[in-house]
C-alpha cells in the first residue's frame, strides 16, 4: 500500500492508505499546500466534489479544513475501499460520501437534481478526453461563482465557462485554479 499525509486542518499528519492503480497520481504534499493557500486554509460551510477521487489526498484534505460536505466519486473497486476505510479511520462519515460511479453520469445525475458545489476538484486519468467531456456540463453543477481546480498534463487557459487564475507545475503535472470571469497571469 502507498500512503498519503494530510497537510493541514483537524487531521493534519493522519496517514492514509491507498493501492497502486493505473493512472493514480496522488497530488503531492507541496501542491495540496498552494492550492489551499489559494483556497484559504478554512473551508467551513463549503460543498466539495472530488471527481476521480483515486488516493482522496483533495478530498480529505478540504473535509480536513472543515469542509461542509465532500462528495468523493471513484470507479475502481480496490480504491474505492481505500477510500472507505480512511474514511472510518478518520470518522469523516458526517461530511464525506463516498460514491462508486463513472464521472459523467454522476456529473448527469447532479444536473437533475439541481444541487451545486462551490469546488470541484477535478484529477481525471490523463490523455483520455475527461476534461472535454466534462467541461460542458460543469455549470449546472457549480454554484455560479464555484471553484474549479484542474490537474492536467498540460496547461489550460480555459475548460468549459473556467479560466485559469492561478496555475503552476510539478513534474509532468500542470495544475490550475479556475473561475469564472477573466483569466489572470499566475
Amino acid at each position: 500500500m502507498n500512503t498519503i499525509r494530510i497537510i493541514g486542518g483537524k487531521w493534519r499528519r493522519r496517514i492514509l492508505h491507498f493501492p497502486d492503480s493505473a493512472g493514480l497520481r496522488p497530488t503531492p504534499d507541496r501542491v495540496r499546500e498552494t492550492l489551499f493557500n489559494w483556497l484559504g486554509q478554512d473551508l467551513s460551510g463549503l460543498t466539495c466534489l472530488d471527481l476521480f477521487s483515486g488516493s482522496g489526498a483533495l478530498g480529505f484534505e478540504a473535509a480536513s479544513r472543515g469542509a461542509a460536505k465532500v462528495v468523493m466519486a471513484e470507479i475502481v473497486p480496490p480504491v474505492l475501499r481505500a477510500l472507505e476505510e480512511n474514511s472510518r479511520l478518520l470518522n469523516a462519515s458526517d461530511q464525506v460520501e463516498i460514491v462508486r460511479t463513472d464521472a459523467v453520469r454522476f456529473v448527469s445525475s447532479l444536473r437533475t437534481t439541481g444541487f451545486r458545489f462551490d469546488v470541484l476538484f477535478l484529477d481525471p486519468p490523463f490523455k483520455q478526453g475527461w476534461l472535454d467531456r466534462l467541461s460542458p456540463l460543469l455549470p449546472e453543477i457549480l454554484v455560479e461563482d464555484g471553484t474549479l481546480y484542474v490537474e492536467s498534463e498540460s496547461p489550460l487557459n480555459v475548460c468549459g465557462d473556467w479560466q485559469t487564475v492561478r496555475s503552476g507545475r510539478a513534474g509532468q503535472v500542470f495544475y490550475h485554479l479556475m473561475q469564472r470571469g477573466e483569466s489572470n497571469d499566475a
